[in-house]
Protein backbone atom coordinates (compact mmCIF):
# COMPACT_ATOMS: atom_id res chain seq x y z
CA UNK A 1 0.00 0.00 0.00
CA UNK A 2 1.14 3.36 -0.97
CA UNK A 3 0.26 6.30 1.48
CA UNK A 4 1.11 9.54 1.30
CA UNK A 5 0.29 12.59 3.43
CA UNK A 6 1.26 16.65 3.08
CA UNK A 7 -0.27 18.83 5.33
CA UNK A 8 -2.57 21.70 4.83
CA UNK A 9 -4.04 24.58 7.25
CA UNK A 10 -6.94 24.91 8.85
CA UNK A 11 -9.77 26.06 7.05
CA UNK A 12 -13.59 25.17 6.66
CA UNK A 13 -15.91 24.13 4.07
CA UNK A 14 -18.14 26.55 4.56
CA UNK A 15 -18.60 27.86 0.81
CA UNK A 16 -18.96 24.62 -0.26
CA UNK A 17 -21.32 23.65 2.12
CA UNK A 18 -23.38 27.30 0.99
CA UNK A 19 -22.86 26.71 -3.25
CA UNK A 20 -24.36 22.52 -2.74
CA UNK A 21 -27.30 23.99 -0.62
CA UNK A 22 -26.68 21.39 2.34
CA UNK A 23 -28.48 21.94 5.14
CA UNK A 24 -27.72 22.81 8.83
CA UNK A 25 -29.31 20.85 11.37
CA UNK A 26 -32.93 18.97 11.58
CA UNK A 27 -36.78 20.40 11.68
CA UNK A 28 -37.84 20.39 15.17
CA UNK A 29 -40.26 18.21 14.51
CA UNK A 30 -38.15 15.45 12.84
CA UNK A 31 -35.60 15.85 15.70
CA UNK A 32 -38.13 15.21 18.01
CA UNK A 33 -39.16 12.49 16.25
CA UNK A 34 -35.71 10.82 16.28
CA UNK A 35 -35.36 11.38 19.64
CA UNK A 36 -38.32 9.77 20.83
CA UNK A 37 -37.59 6.67 18.81
CA UNK A 38 -34.20 7.04 19.76
CA UNK A 39 -35.90 6.67 23.99
CA UNK A 40 -38.42 3.93 23.13
CA UNK A 41 -38.17 0.29 23.99
CA UNK A 42 -36.48 -2.67 21.68
CA UNK A 43 -38.84 -4.30 19.41
CA UNK A 44 -39.38 -7.66 20.37
CA UNK A 45 -38.38 -10.08 18.13
CA UNK A 46 -35.97 -13.21 18.04
CA UNK A 47 -32.65 -12.97 20.11
CA UNK A 48 -29.49 -13.48 18.06
CA UNK A 49 -27.38 -12.01 20.30
CA UNK A 50 -25.64 -15.25 20.61
CA UNK A 51 -23.95 -14.63 17.63
CA UNK A 52 -20.57 -12.94 17.98
CA UNK A 53 -20.54 -10.00 15.38
CA UNK A 54 -17.94 -7.48 14.96
CA UNK A 55 -18.08 -4.31 12.52
CA UNK A 56 -15.31 -3.48 10.09
CA UNK A 57 -15.20 0.86 9.68
CA UNK A 58 -13.13 3.77 9.07
CA UNK A 59 -11.37 4.90 12.02
CA UNK A 60 -13.77 7.14 13.76
CA UNK A 61 -16.67 6.10 12.52
CA UNK A 62 -19.97 6.22 15.10
CA UNK A 63 -22.40 5.41 11.73
CA UNK A 64 -22.15 1.78 11.22
CA UNK A 65 -24.79 0.02 9.28
CA UNK A 66 -22.92 -3.51 8.77
CA UNK A 67 -21.75 -6.44 11.61
CA UNK A 68 -20.87 -9.68 10.23
CA UNK A 69 -19.74 -13.08 11.68
CA UNK A 70 -18.57 -15.38 9.20
CA UNK A 71 -18.09 -19.47 10.04
CA UNK A 72 -17.47 -22.68 7.96
CA UNK A 73 -20.04 -25.48 7.62
CA UNK A 74 -20.06 -28.57 6.13
CA UNK A 75 -19.06 -28.01 2.42
CA UNK A 76 -18.85 -24.51 2.78
CA UNK A 77 -19.06 -21.35 4.81
CA UNK A 78 -22.11 -19.73 6.68
CA UNK A 79 -22.36 -15.78 6.14
CA UNK A 80 -24.54 -13.75 9.49
CA UNK A 81 -24.67 -10.05 8.03
CA UNK A 82 -26.66 -7.97 10.46
CA UNK A 83 -28.27 -4.46 8.71
CA UNK A 84 -29.31 -1.85 10.73
CA UNK A 85 -32.61 -1.80 10.84
CA UNK A 86 -33.56 1.67 10.05
CA UNK A 87 -37.22 1.72 9.34
CA UNK A 88 -37.77 0.19 12.92
CA UNK A 89 -36.84 4.25 14.13
CA UNK A 90 -38.73 6.31 11.08
CA UNK A 91 -42.43 6.22 10.81
CA UNK A 92 -43.67 5.94 7.79
CA UNK A 93 -45.55 9.68 6.49
CA UNK A 94 -43.54 11.57 9.50
CA UNK A 95 -41.73 14.34 9.66
CA UNK A 96 -38.20 12.67 9.86
CA UNK A 97 -39.38 9.93 6.97
CA UNK A 98 -39.59 14.07 4.67
CA UNK A 99 -36.54 15.18 6.38
CA UNK A 100 -34.90 11.90 4.28
CA UNK A 101 -36.06 12.36 0.91
CA UNK A 102 -35.18 16.15 1.35
CA UNK A 103 -31.40 14.52 2.23
CA UNK A 104 -31.32 11.35 -0.21
CA UNK A 105 -28.08 10.42 1.87
CA UNK A 106 -25.24 11.12 4.11
CA UNK A 107 -23.30 14.00 2.60
CA UNK A 108 -19.13 13.37 4.02
CA UNK A 109 -16.87 16.57 4.77
CA UNK A 110 -13.33 17.20 6.23
CA UNK A 111 -15.42 19.61 8.98
CA UNK A 112 -18.10 17.22 9.89
CA UNK A 113 -20.74 14.65 8.03
CA UNK A 114 -24.54 15.75 6.87
CA UNK A 115 -25.97 12.92 7.89
CA UNK A 116 -29.23 11.44 6.43
CA UNK A 117 -30.66 10.53 9.93
CA UNK A 118 -30.28 12.44 13.34
CA UNK A 119 -27.21 11.33 15.23
CA UNK A 120 -29.62 10.14 18.18
CA UNK A 121 -30.47 7.74 15.48
CA UNK A 122 -27.06 7.77 13.20
CA UNK A 123 -24.75 7.72 15.87
CA UNK A 124 -26.63 6.27 18.58
CA UNK A 125 -29.90 3.90 18.78
CA UNK A 126 -29.86 2.49 15.42
CA UNK A 127 -25.91 2.47 14.62
CA UNK A 128 -24.43 -0.99 15.39
CA UNK A 129 -22.09 0.27 18.02
CA UNK A 130 -20.26 -2.63 20.29
CA UNK A 131 -21.52 -4.11 23.22
CA UNK A 132 -24.80 -2.38 23.08
CA UNK A 133 -27.85 -4.56 21.55
CA UNK A 134 -29.56 -3.32 18.80
CA UNK A 135 -32.81 -4.37 16.50
CA UNK A 136 -31.25 -5.34 12.79
CA UNK A 137 -32.35 -6.78 9.13
CA UNK A 138 -30.47 -10.12 9.72
CA UNK A 139 -29.40 -11.90 6.73
CA UNK A 140 -27.94 -15.41 6.58
CA UNK A 141 -25.94 -16.83 3.64
CA UNK A 142 -24.75 -20.25 3.05
CA UNK A 143 -21.86 -20.71 0.53
CA UNK A 144 -20.69 -23.33 -0.96
CA UNK A 145 -16.78 -24.18 -0.90
CA UNK A 146 -16.43 -22.12 -4.10
CA UNK A 147 -17.96 -19.43 -2.88
CA UNK A 148 -21.19 -19.60 -4.65
CA UNK A 149 -24.73 -19.10 -2.69
CA UNK A 150 -26.87 -22.03 -2.02
CA UNK A 151 -29.29 -20.44 0.51
CA UNK A 152 -30.34 -17.13 1.58
CA UNK A 153 -32.46 -16.28 5.04
CA UNK A 154 -33.85 -12.73 6.05
CA UNK A 155 -35.32 -12.22 9.59
CA UNK A 156 -35.71 -8.99 11.51
CA UNK A 157 -33.74 -9.80 14.96
CA UNK A 158 -31.92 -8.21 17.82
CA UNK A 159 -28.05 -8.42 17.65
CA UNK A 160 -24.81 -7.36 19.40
CA UNK A 161 -21.47 -6.41 18.09
CA UNK A 162 -18.73 -7.63 20.30
CA UNK A 163 -16.42 -5.19 18.90
CA UNK A 164 -16.03 -1.90 16.59
CA UNK A 165 -13.17 -2.53 14.02
CA UNK A 166 -11.02 -0.90 11.63
CA UNK A 167 -9.49 -1.71 7.95
CA UNK A 168 -5.92 -0.96 8.91
CA UNK A 169 -6.21 -2.88 12.18
CA UNK A 170 -7.51 -5.63 10.48
CA UNK A 171 -5.41 -5.68 7.67
CA UNK A 172 -2.68 -6.32 10.25
CA UNK A 173 -3.88 -8.86 11.97
CA UNK A 174 -4.97 -10.29 9.06
CA UNK A 175 -0.89 -10.30 7.98
CA UNK A 176 -0.40 -11.83 11.74
CA UNK A 177 -2.99 -14.55 11.69
CA UNK A 178 -4.55 -12.92 14.84
CA UNK A 179 -7.86 -11.37 13.22
CA UNK A 180 -10.92 -12.45 15.57
CA UNK A 181 -12.75 -15.06 15.30
CA UNK A 182 -16.14 -13.75 13.41
CA UNK A 183 -13.56 -12.23 10.57
CA UNK A 184 -11.05 -14.67 10.01
CA UNK A 185 -12.55 -16.31 7.35
CA UNK A 186 -12.74 -13.17 5.41
CA UNK A 187 -9.52 -13.28 3.09
CA UNK A 188 -10.67 -16.64 2.25
CA UNK A 189 -14.19 -15.90 1.51
CA UNK A 190 -13.58 -12.58 0.17
CA UNK A 191 -10.89 -13.94 -2.44
CA UNK A 192 -13.19 -16.84 -3.15
CA UNK A 193 -16.16 -14.26 -4.51
CA UNK A 194 -13.56 -11.70 -6.18
CA UNK A 195 -12.50 -15.11 -8.06
CA UNK A 196 -16.41 -15.74 -8.83
CA UNK A 197 -17.03 -12.29 -9.90
CA UNK A 198 -14.45 -12.29 -12.29
CA UNK A 199 -15.44 -15.40 -13.67
CA UNK A 200 -18.81 -13.86 -14.74
CA UNK A 201 -17.10 -10.48 -16.00
CA UNK A 202 -17.32 -8.32 -12.81
CA UNK A 203 -14.85 -5.22 -12.94
CA UNK A 204 -13.33 -3.54 -10.02
CA UNK A 205 -11.34 -0.25 -9.92
CA UNK A 206 -8.61 -0.50 -7.42
CA UNK A 207 -8.05 3.19 -7.87
CA UNK A 208 -5.84 5.02 -4.77
CA UNK A 209 -7.99 7.81 -3.82
CA UNK A 210 -7.39 11.09 -2.22
CA UNK A 211 -8.55 11.77 1.51
CA UNK A 212 -8.98 14.53 3.56
CA UNK A 213 -7.70 14.07 7.28
CA UNK A 214 -7.92 15.92 10.35
CA UNK A 215 -4.48 16.82 11.62
CA UNK A 216 -4.86 18.59 14.54
CA UNK A 217 -5.96 22.43 13.79
CA UNK A 218 -5.77 21.53 10.12
CA UNK A 219 -5.89 18.89 7.78
CA UNK A 220 -3.60 16.57 5.25
CA UNK A 221 -3.89 15.24 2.31
CA UNK A 222 -3.70 11.44 1.28
CA UNK A 223 -3.20 9.69 -1.33
CA UNK A 224 -4.45 5.92 -0.47
CA UNK A 225 -4.57 2.59 -1.98
CA UNK A 226 -7.72 0.68 -1.14
CA UNK A 227 -6.43 -2.21 1.75
CA UNK A 228 -7.30 -6.20 0.50
CA UNK A 229 -9.37 -5.94 3.72
CA UNK A 230 -11.64 -3.54 2.43
CA UNK A 231 -12.04 -5.36 -0.65
CA UNK A 232 -13.13 -8.71 1.06
CA UNK A 233 -15.17 -6.51 3.22
CA UNK A 234 -16.57 -5.06 0.44
CA UNK A 235 -17.12 -8.45 -1.04
CA UNK A 236 -19.66 -9.61 1.48
CA UNK A 237 -21.40 -6.25 0.78
CA UNK A 238 -22.16 -7.16 -3.07
CA UNK A 239 -22.93 -10.93 -1.92
CA UNK A 240 -25.72 -9.29 0.07
CA UNK A 241 -26.80 -7.31 -2.49
CA UNK A 242 -26.94 -9.74 -5.01
CA UNK A 243 -29.33 -11.56 -2.90
CA UNK A 244 -31.15 -9.26 -2.51
CA UNK A 245 -31.51 -8.59 -6.16
CA UNK A 246 -32.73 -12.06 -6.80
CA UNK A 247 -35.30 -12.03 -4.29
CA UNK A 248 -36.68 -8.65 -5.95
CA UNK A 249 -36.95 -9.91 -9.39
CA UNK A 250 -38.48 -13.66 -8.74
CA UNK A 251 -41.17 -11.21 -6.65
CA UNK A 252 -41.65 -8.99 -9.27
CA UNK A 253 -41.42 -5.96 -7.54
CA UNK A 254 -38.47 -3.97 -5.89
CA UNK A 255 -35.33 -1.46 -6.62
CA UNK A 256 -32.02 -2.10 -7.91
CA UNK A 257 -28.73 -0.65 -8.70
CA UNK A 258 -28.30 -0.68 -12.04
CA UNK A 259 -25.39 -0.02 -14.95
CA UNK A 260 -25.20 -0.59 -18.39
CA UNK A 261 -22.99 -3.88 -19.36
CA UNK A 262 -19.80 -1.94 -21.00
CA UNK A 263 -19.98 -1.24 -24.88
CA UNK A 264 -17.71 -2.80 -27.39
CA UNK A 265 -16.56 0.14 -28.59
CA UNK A 266 -15.63 1.46 -25.28
CA UNK A 267 -13.78 -1.97 -24.52
CA UNK A 268 -11.91 -1.77 -27.74
CA UNK A 269 -10.76 1.80 -27.05
CA UNK A 270 -9.16 0.49 -23.80
CA UNK A 271 -7.40 -2.52 -25.15
CA UNK A 272 -5.93 0.33 -27.71
CA UNK A 273 -4.73 2.13 -24.47
CA UNK A 274 -2.84 -1.19 -23.47
CA UNK A 275 -1.09 -1.47 -26.20
CA UNK A 276 0.11 2.16 -25.98
CA UNK A 277 0.97 1.93 -22.54
CA UNK A 278 2.68 -1.79 -22.86
CA UNK A 279 0.27 -3.32 -20.76
CA UNK A 280 -0.31 -7.23 -21.21
CA UNK A 281 -3.67 -8.34 -22.32
CA UNK A 282 -4.01 -12.02 -24.46
CA UNK A 283 -6.23 -12.79 -26.56
CA UNK A 284 -9.88 -13.73 -24.57
CA UNK A 285 -8.72 -12.45 -21.31
CA UNK A 286 -11.96 -10.13 -19.96
CA UNK A 287 -11.24 -6.88 -19.14
CA UNK A 288 -12.30 -7.39 -15.60
CA UNK A 289 -9.08 -9.80 -14.74
CA UNK A 290 -6.39 -7.85 -16.80
CA UNK A 291 -7.71 -4.92 -14.82
CA UNK A 292 -7.22 -6.73 -11.35
CA UNK A 293 -3.56 -7.29 -12.82
CA UNK A 294 -2.69 -4.16 -12.94
CA UNK A 295 -0.19 -2.68 -10.78
CA UNK A 296 -1.86 1.26 -9.96
CA UNK A 297 1.44 2.11 -8.51
CA UNK A 298 2.90 1.66 -11.67
CA UNK A 299 2.51 5.09 -13.51
CA UNK A 300 1.43 3.06 -16.73
CA UNK A 301 -0.53 0.78 -14.99
CA UNK A 302 -2.42 4.10 -12.71
CA UNK A 303 -3.28 5.55 -16.63
CA UNK A 304 -4.58 2.41 -17.67
CA UNK A 305 -7.17 2.31 -14.78
CA UNK A 306 -7.79 5.61 -15.57
CA UNK A 307 -9.00 5.10 -19.11
CA UNK A 308 -10.89 2.02 -17.54
CA UNK A 309 -12.80 4.16 -15.61
CA UNK A 310 -14.60 4.98 -18.84
CA UNK A 311 -16.06 1.55 -18.87
CA UNK A 312 -18.25 2.26 -15.42
CA UNK A 313 -20.68 4.93 -16.26
CA UNK A 314 -24.40 5.16 -16.27
CA UNK A 315 -25.19 3.56 -12.90
CA UNK A 316 -28.37 4.53 -11.55
CA UNK A 317 -31.39 2.49 -9.86
CA UNK A 318 -34.35 1.32 -11.58
CA UNK A 319 -37.85 0.64 -10.11
CA UNK A 320 -39.86 -2.23 -11.16
CA UNK A 321 -43.26 -3.77 -9.93
CA UNK A 322 -44.98 -6.56 -11.81
CA UNK A 323 -42.60 -6.09 -15.19
CA UNK A 324 -39.19 -7.86 -15.12
CA UNK A 325 -36.90 -4.67 -16.42
CA UNK A 326 -35.41 -4.43 -19.51
CA UNK A 327 -32.13 -3.92 -18.17
CA UNK A 328 -31.66 -5.23 -14.74
CA UNK A 329 -28.26 -6.13 -14.55
CA UNK A 330 -25.17 -4.38 -13.26
CA UNK A 331 -21.97 -3.86 -15.15
CA UNK A 332 -19.37 -3.37 -12.76
CA UNK A 333 -20.81 -6.51 -10.41
CA UNK A 334 -21.95 -8.46 -13.54
CA UNK A 335 -25.19 -9.38 -12.46
CA UNK A 336 -28.35 -8.11 -10.84
CA UNK A 337 -27.55 -6.14 -7.22
CA UNK A 338 -29.66 -3.65 -5.37
CA UNK A 339 -28.18 -1.65 -2.33
CA UNK A 340 -29.77 -2.73 0.50
CA UNK A 341 -26.50 -2.64 3.25
CA UNK A 342 -25.93 0.69 4.19
CA UNK A 343 -29.34 2.62 5.37
CA UNK A 344 -27.84 4.65 7.88
CA UNK A 345 -26.80 6.39 5.00
CA UNK A 346 -28.31 5.60 1.92
CA UNK A 347 -32.05 6.30 1.78
CA UNK A 348 -33.10 3.69 -1.11
CA UNK A 349 -31.52 0.47 1.10
CA UNK A 350 -34.33 1.48 3.62
CA UNK A 351 -36.85 0.81 0.87
CA UNK A 352 -35.43 -1.93 -0.75
CA UNK A 353 -34.95 -4.20 2.49
CA UNK A 354 -38.24 -3.73 3.32
CA UNK A 355 -39.46 -4.96 0.23
CA UNK A 356 -37.05 -8.13 0.52
CA UNK A 357 -38.53 -8.71 4.29
CA UNK A 358 -41.93 -8.98 3.23
CA UNK A 359 -40.96 -11.05 -0.25
CA UNK A 360 -38.98 -13.65 1.91
CA UNK A 361 -41.80 -13.79 3.94
CA UNK A 362 -44.27 -14.57 1.74
CA UNK A 363 -46.17 -11.21 2.58
CA UNK A 364 -47.46 -8.56 0.62
CA UNK A 365 -45.04 -5.64 0.41
CA UNK A 366 -46.15 -2.60 2.65
CA UNK A 367 -47.58 0.26 0.76
CA UNK A 368 -45.25 2.62 2.27
CA UNK A 369 -42.64 1.39 0.89
CA UNK A 370 -44.39 0.43 -2.73
CA UNK A 371 -45.27 3.73 -2.60
CA UNK A 372 -41.74 4.74 -2.62
CA UNK A 373 -40.05 2.63 -4.92
CA UNK A 374 -40.79 4.68 -8.06
CA UNK A 375 -39.82 7.49 -6.55
CA UNK A 376 -36.32 6.68 -5.53
CA UNK A 377 -34.43 7.02 -8.63
CA UNK A 378 -34.75 10.32 -9.46
CA UNK A 379 -33.84 11.48 -5.62
CA UNK A 380 -30.92 8.72 -5.58
CA UNK A 381 -29.94 10.31 -8.41
CA UNK A 382 -29.97 13.63 -7.08
CA UNK A 383 -27.81 13.34 -4.10
CA UNK A 384 -25.71 11.10 -5.74
CA UNK A 385 -24.64 14.21 -7.79
CA UNK A 386 -24.66 16.52 -4.60
CA UNK A 387 -22.49 13.24 -2.84
CA UNK A 388 -20.01 13.58 -5.54
CA UNK A 389 -19.62 17.35 -5.92
CA UNK A 390 -19.17 17.40 -2.04
CA UNK A 391 -16.04 15.21 -2.26
CA UNK A 392 -14.63 16.43 -5.47
CA UNK A 393 -14.99 20.06 -4.21
CA UNK A 394 -13.32 18.95 -0.64
CA UNK A 395 -10.27 17.97 -2.73
CA UNK A 396 -10.28 20.47 -5.14
CA UNK A 397 -9.95 23.09 -1.81
CA UNK A 398 -7.39 21.40 -0.15
CA UNK A 399 -5.36 21.22 -3.42
CA UNK A 400 -5.63 24.58 -3.75
CA UNK A 401 -4.73 25.46 0.13
CA UNK A 402 -1.92 23.46 -0.55
CA UNK A 403 -0.26 24.94 -3.29
CA UNK A 404 -1.28 28.56 -3.79
CA UNK A 405 2.22 29.79 -2.21
CA UNK A 406 4.32 27.45 -4.66
CA UNK A 407 3.30 28.93 -8.19
CA UNK A 408 6.00 28.88 -10.22
CA UNK A 409 7.14 25.74 -8.81
CA UNK A 410 8.00 22.52 -11.29
CA UNK A 411 6.91 19.33 -10.01
CA UNK A 412 7.28 15.25 -11.35
CA UNK A 413 4.22 13.91 -11.85
CA UNK A 414 2.40 11.15 -14.06
CA UNK A 415 0.52 11.73 -16.81
CA UNK A 416 -2.98 9.11 -16.04
CA UNK A 417 -4.97 10.83 -18.75
CA UNK A 418 -4.76 13.03 -22.54
CA UNK A 419 -7.38 14.99 -24.21
CA UNK A 420 -9.22 13.00 -27.24
CA UNK A 421 -9.07 14.87 -30.80
CA UNK A 422 -12.87 15.30 -30.13
CA UNK A 423 -12.86 16.18 -26.38
CA UNK A 424 -14.12 19.87 -26.09
CA UNK A 425 -16.25 19.73 -22.98
CA UNK A 426 -15.34 19.06 -19.23
CA UNK A 427 -13.36 16.02 -18.19
CA UNK A 428 -14.47 12.82 -17.09
CA UNK A 429 -16.39 13.45 -13.41
CA UNK A 430 -13.00 11.68 -12.16
CA UNK A 431 -10.83 14.03 -12.79
CA UNK A 432 -10.30 18.15 -12.67
CA UNK A 433 -12.92 19.95 -15.17
CA UNK A 434 -11.44 22.00 -18.28
CA UNK A 435 -12.02 25.81 -18.24
CA UNK A 436 -12.75 26.96 -21.39
CA UNK A 437 -9.27 28.24 -22.20
CA UNK A 438 -8.10 24.91 -21.33
CA UNK A 439 -10.25 23.59 -24.00
CA UNK A 440 -8.46 25.02 -27.17
CA UNK A 441 -5.33 23.66 -26.34
CA UNK A 442 -3.99 20.11 -25.84
CA UNK A 443 -3.41 18.63 -22.38
CA UNK A 444 -4.74 15.62 -19.84
CA UNK A 445 -4.50 14.94 -16.04
CA UNK A 446 -1.48 14.52 -13.92
CA UNK A 447 -1.15 12.91 -10.72
CA UNK A 448 1.98 14.40 -8.62
CA UNK A 449 4.06 12.46 -6.53
CA UNK A 450 4.57 15.22 -3.82
CA UNK A 451 2.05 16.59 -2.78
CA UNK A 452 -1.29 13.71 -3.61
CA UNK A 453 -2.48 16.16 -6.12
CA UNK A 454 -4.60 15.22 -9.77
CA UNK A 455 -5.06 18.47 -11.54
CA UNK A 456 -5.48 19.63 -14.91
CA UNK A 457 -1.91 20.02 -17.26
CA UNK A 458 -1.53 21.37 -20.62
CA UNK A 459 0.74 20.45 -23.47
CA UNK A 460 1.99 17.76 -24.80
CA UNK A 461 1.60 14.98 -22.59
CA UNK A 462 2.84 11.64 -23.03
CA UNK A 463 -0.10 9.31 -21.06
CA UNK A 464 1.63 6.50 -18.84
CA UNK A 465 4.83 8.73 -18.94
CA UNK A 466 6.62 10.43 -15.93
CA UNK A 467 6.61 14.46 -16.49
CA UNK A 468 8.18 17.64 -14.94
CA UNK A 469 5.18 20.05 -15.26
CA UNK A 470 5.07 23.54 -13.64
CA UNK A 471 2.19 24.87 -11.21
CA UNK A 472 0.47 28.05 -13.01
CA UNK A 473 -2.27 28.46 -11.28
CA UNK A 474 -4.04 27.05 -7.69
CA UNK A 475 -6.76 29.21 -6.48
CA UNK A 476 -8.49 28.58 -2.97
CA UNK A 477 -11.49 30.69 -4.28
CA UNK A 478 -12.33 29.12 -7.73
CA UNK A 479 -11.22 25.68 -6.18
CA UNK A 480 -8.70 25.29 -9.32
CA UNK A 481 -5.30 23.64 -9.83
CA UNK A 482 -3.71 24.25 -12.87
CA UNK A 483 -0.29 23.16 -14.51
CA UNK A 484 1.35 23.30 -17.83
CA UNK A 485 4.20 21.24 -19.58
CA UNK A 486 6.68 23.90 -21.39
Amino acid sequence: MVTRRVRAPHFDFAALRRELDLPDGFPDEAQREAQEAAAAPLPQRPDRTDIPFVTIDPVGSRDLDQAMCLTRRPGGYRVHYAIADVAAFVRPGGALEAETWRRGQTVYLPDGNVPLHPVALSEGAASLLPDVTRAAVLWTIDLDADGATTAVGLERALVRSRAQLDYDTVQGQFAAGTAAEPIALLPEIGAKLVERGLDRGAINLPLPEQEIERDGAGYRLVLRAPLPAEEHNAQISLLTGVAAADIMLAGGVGLLRTMPTPEEAAVDRLRAAARALGIDWPAGKPVGRVIAAVDAADPRGAAFLDQAAELMRGAGYTAFDGERPEQPGHGGVAAPYAHVTAPLRRLADRYATEVCLALTAGLTVPEWARAALPKLPKVMTGTDRVSGAAARGAVDLTEAVLLQDRVGETFEAAVVDVDSPRRTAPAPAAGPPMTAEDGRRPGGTVALDEPAVRARCVGDLPLGERVRVTLVTADPVKRTVRFERK
